[in-house]
């Protein structure tokens, strides 16, 4: 009788715990926002400083009031470029609500790579999918239609530039960037065949390629998922640094152990952060944010809190 009593005693502790992990989970954690700090020497010497503001998966719904708020309290960060990678929707009316919490970063330079939940509304899954491979979309299912046109116009409308599959160049506090991106490669629309011709046009048409005597540009590559074939192809580019998400940093880590996935084929130690990604002897930093929200049908962070990303381009030490 005392042993059944002790065995009952730890099944309802562990059931316990359980519940209090799952209430931690979805009512805290997933709405405790915050911004992590990085600083990436990248810029010619002499450079001044370039703050960018890195936003991904915001996956909004319209009754997210505290999200709304913080995304435009970000705006104290004064960014001197902002680099959105995709997933700002999250429910089909989600369009005024993304709007009013990006409104005041008009006027501030940015660019924005869409991920597919710009495109489709989210559905429900079974998380346990996850362990068996990135996720997909299912072909018996009709996706919720999203409305990429508004979101795109807006974004462009506040002054950034679309770099699904296309290149661009700009001026940011005397240094030269060369931005180039693509579209989802979650969802296979990545058109790598494409990125060597943009960033050969690019570089052709503007003037500093002509300067010998200006500092060399810095080249930056976005995207939405950061799929291995992707970042590879950033590296041959000659990407200093590459801005992805998608990832949710895994959305649940285990303490000690990390993120358990990724969906995709990125490695589970980047995951989040700032790396060093390396191919054929060649190497850029890599920044992948943990994003700030989820599914509405997967409501719960856990070790593994909502993020901005805070980049400080500095210039590199001899």
């Amino acid at each position: 009788m005392t042993r059944g009593r002790a065995t009952l005693g730890v099944i309802a502790a562990g059931a316990a715990v359980g519940a209090a992990t799952a209430a931690w989970g979805s009512l805290v954690e997933r709405r405790r926002f915050g911004i992590r700090w990085e600083t990436v020497p990248v810029l010619p010497e002499g450079s001044r400083d370039v703050t960018v503001l890195h936003l991904s998966d915001i996956h909004m719904a319209p009754w997210q009031a505290d999200k709304q708020q913080w995304l435009r309290d970000l705006s104290l960060v004064e960014p001197d470029f902002v680099v959105n990678t995709g997933d700002n929707l999250g429910h089909p009316t989600a369009n005024a609500a993304v709007e009013y919490a990006l409104e005041p970063f008009r006027g501030v330079p940015g660019a924005f790579a869409h991920g597919s939940n710009d495109f489709y509304g989210p559905s429900p899954r079974n998380p346990l999918k996850y362990f068996t491979g990135p996720s997909r979309l299912h072909a018996e299912r009709r996706p919720v239609e999203l409305d990429i046109d508004r979101q795109t116009a807006f974004f462009e409308s506040l002054g950034w530039l679309d770099v699904n599959d296309q290149a661009h160049a700009i001026e940011l506090r005397g240094s030269r960037f060369e931005l180039f991106g693509t579209s989802d490669a979650h969802r296979d629309w990545d058109r790598l065949d494409l990125l060597p011709t943009n960033v050969d046009e690019m570089r052709s048409a503007v003037p500093w390629t002509e300067d010998e005597d200006g500092p060399s540009p810095v080249a930056i590559g976005i995207t939405h998922a950061p799929y291995r074939r992707v970042l590879d192809a950033f590296v041959d580019q000659g990407a200093d640094v590459v801005f992805a998400g998608h990832t949710h940093g895994g959305q649940v880590q285990v303490p000690g152990v990390g993120a358990l996935v990724t969906n995709s084929d990125l490695p589970r130690q980047y995951v989040s952060g700032l790396h060093k990604w390396q191919h054929r002897g060649h190497w850029s930093w890599l920044e992948v944010s943990a994003g700030i929200g989820t599914s509405i049908y997967a409501p719960v962070r856990f070790s593994c809190r909502p993020e901005a990303v805070v980049v400080t381009l500095t210039a590199r030490t001899s």
